[in-house]
């Protein structure tokens, strides 16, 4: 019976103007967060040597978005861009192998018990035989990225993983780190929409 109480009031409250669940409540303040940025520090990503370049490519496609000011000193910060980074070089390697055989054999036996003009003997046989393999090796790259936008109280304000083999006219990295910007701006005018309703 508690339990249909409890559920009762929570109806109740949920009725009441004004009343919004936790999960939203947080999302609006998040975003209200998100928007009232204007600086931006992109801190120095984790992961392998390729990092820090990936870090120079994720600042210039922010800059290229216009969205914030991108700035070299913390302390200017209104957030943070914080994550880690790879772009990895590796050989794809396909392999295959085809053959083709075929056999065939004729033969003809002999009786010992007959006299020696009568004794034949015959075989013939024939094999044909084909293979052929095939070796192909391939240099790829491979770039992933995780990064958070941090509010200076150390509130997580927005994330992204984004992964990319190349694209036609970019290497992976340079893929990666529009990626991150191109989703960023999805967000950000995604929050702008979601405020003015």
């Amino acid at each position: 019976m508690p339990l249909v109480w409890a559920l009762a009031l929570w109806l109740a409250a949920a009725q009441a103007p004004g009343w919004e669940p936790a999960a939203g409540r947080i999302e609006e303040e998040t975003q209200g967060q998100l928007l009232a940025i204007r600086r931006v520090f992109v801190d120095r990503l984790g992961g392998g040597e390729t990092a820090a370049q990936m870090r120079d490519m994720i600042i210039s496609s922010l800059q290229s978005s216009k969205l914030f000011v991108i700035t070299e000193d913390a302390e200017r910060a209104d957030a943070f861009l914080r994550g880690s980074a790879e772009d990895l070089v590796f050989t794809d390697t396909y392999s295959s192998s085809d053959s083709l055989n075929a056999r065939a054999s004729v033969g003809a036996g002999s009786n010992p018990d007959r006299a020696a003009s009568d004794r034949r003997s015959r075989s013939a046989a024939i094999t044909v035989g084909e293979q052929e393999a095939t070796r192909i090796a391939e240099r790829k790259h491979e770039a992933t990225a995780a990064v958070r936008l941090v509010s200076k109280e150390g509130d997580v304000l927005w994330s992204t993983t984004q992964h990319s083999l190349g694209a036609k006219f970019r290497a992976a990295s340079a893929d990666v780190a529009e990626k991150i910007a191109r989703q960023l701006l999805k967000d950000y005018e995604s929050a702008k929409k979601r405020r003015k309703l």
